[in-house]
């Protein structure tokens, strides 16, 4: 198929309407991007009680009230309502169906931390749905991109209920990972609500080991094409179970399927030129303004002013994934450096309480913010001067990519995207946008600090280093060009 394509891209998070993490960003960028390249792009998401229908203007579709969607012996009955992308014309549809969705949480119940028990039973209506509503709109797209565990039924339910559903003949599923440590796994009682015992008999089951059913798994066997979020975490996670999850096995055996497309930024929200959130907004030609955003930096948090000394952010959920524990094992020898430490985030208690410790320690070179704050993350961005982020693994990593746009120097474990998008600087050949810690150690992560500031010292260098990463373009349109390329790999395929 050449031109145009029809998509439907399917998240069970879109931001602003609705998210957790980086996923909800991506819902809420990459369709904007191929809708701006000429595509019929549309997106579907469940519609959750943290979204603001007045604000977003929300309205109900006549044709998509009181759909039927089996489950089980049981037909529920759903509707949906519709609203645009803020700034763009990308459609929205979302599945309306209060008992399920309806609550303060997305995936979890915020006061006690734990899965919702029926989140199979929700994202298995929340998968059908999606397809019934095609059906009744009567709009049939070449791709249906689906995005993690949440979504993953649906290339299974594609091939096996509605295969001989002359409305889908021409449909098309990609399968879009974008970690694999989270699967949906959940017990055998869930695969009658699956599966239709009135649908041809394929031969295919969702059933697993021990009979359980893993939605990210489904996904990965029935997807027509899949890929994760950076080259490198595709070829990781086929070879080790660190970064597989045990899907290692399965992604060798679908390697020729299987590709690794990095993430872009939101330079509409993420950018120091246009930063509504920031003091002083600056530009590659102008980058020396960031000195202002260093200075309201200090001043908001408290911690003596001096412009020479060099700011280390790290903004992240506090856990070892992300390499916390690097950081904590190698802090005595940080503050040695004689730094600035900022860390904005939430997570592990014992890391709640550490940092904590050490913001009180050194009052005059650590703040701790133990919360989520989009604001003051716009603001810790622009008034760095140096990101660090030692991930253990990163399946691709966006804040990175922020420090490059910002003009704040990235220091990032060899690893997925990291290591995808970030390049140690040479003195020799003057290129690189970045430092690359090559082991997850303590002394590793020291000693590249070591480094690091000592080259900060030295200005001329510096701003070489600052001017390479801002000149360099991980906007959506990048990113969106290759998913492109992977939808005419999944309508080349013979169903």
């Amino acid at each position: 198929m050449k031109g145009k394509f029809k998509v439907l891209m399917v998240y069970s998070e879109v931001a602003p309407f609705a998210k957790t993490g980086g996923l909800g960003d991506v819902g809420g960028a990459l369709p904007k991007a191929l809708k701006d390249m000429g595509h019929d792009v549309r997106v579907i998401t469940p519609q959750y009680r943290m979204i603001n229908e007045r604000k977003y203007i929300l309205r109900d579709v006549i044709r998509l009230q009181n759909i039927d969607v089996p489950l089980g012996k049981k037909k529920l009955k759903v509707s949906v309502k519709s609203a645009f992308l803020p700034n763009s014309k990308v459609q929205v549809y979302f599945i309306h169906y209060k008992p399920f969705f309806f609550r303060e949480g997305l995936y979890s119940d915020p006061k006690t931390g734990q899965d919702y028990p029926d989140n199979a039973k929700r994202f298995v209506l929340f998968s059908k749905a999606v397809l019934e509503t095609l059906n009744k709109l009567q709009w049939q797209p070449d791709v249906i991109h689906c995005n993690d565990w949440q979504t993953g039924l649906i290339p299974y339910l594609l091939k096996t209920a509605y295969k001989e559903d002359s409305f889908f003949k021409n449909t098309h599923s990609l399968f879009t990972v974008h970690n694999f440590a989270f699967q949906g796994v959940f017990d055998s009682d869930c695969i009658p609500l699956i599966e239709d015992e009135n649908a041809p008999d394929t031969g295919d089951s969702v059933a697993g080991q021990n009979g359980q059913c893993n939605f990210l798994k489904t996904g990965l066997e029935y997807a027509d094409i899949i890929n994760t979020v950076s080259e490198t975490y595709a070829k990781e996670a086929q070879t080790s179970p660190k970064f597989g999850c045990g899907m290692e096995g399965l992604l060798k055996s679908r390697k020729s399927d299987l590709y690794g497309v990095v993430n872009g930024i939101d330079d509409s929200v993420w950018s120091p030129e246009n930063d509504s959130l920031i003091p002083e907004k600056y530009s590659f030609d102008a980058y020396e303004k960031k000195a202002l955003n260093k200075q309201a930096l200090l001043e908001q948090l408290g911690l003596p002013v001096d412009l020479d000394k060099p700011v280390i952010a790290v903004i992240s959920r506090l856990t070892e994934q992300k390499g916390l524990d690097l950081i904590q094992k190698a802090f005595q020898e940080i503050m040695k450096l004689d730094v600035y430490f900022i860390l904005l985030g939430l997570g592990d208690p014992l890391f709640h309480k550490f940092f904590t410790q050490m913001g009180k320690k050194y009052k005059k070179q650590v703040s701790v913010q133990l919360r989520f704050d989009d604001a003051l993350a716009h603001l810790i961005m622009a008034g760095s001067d140096i990101f660090l982020m030692p991930s253990r693994f990163e399946p691709c990593g966006l804040t990175q990519l922020y420090g490059l746009k910002y003009g704040t120097v990235p220091v990032v474990h060899l690893t997925g995207g990291l290591a995808d998008t970030i390049q140690s600087f040479n003195s020799n050949t003057g290129r690189g946008n970045g430092f690359v810690i090559k082991k997850a150690e303590t002394r590793q992560v020291v000693s590249t600090l070591k480094e690091v500031v000592k080259i900060y010292k030295n200005g001329n260098t510096w701003n070489k280093i600052i001017k390479n990463g801002m000149r360099q373009d991980f906007s959506w349109q990048t990113s969106a060009k290759k998913y492109l390329q992977l939808y005419q790999k999944c309508v080349s395929k013979k169903r």
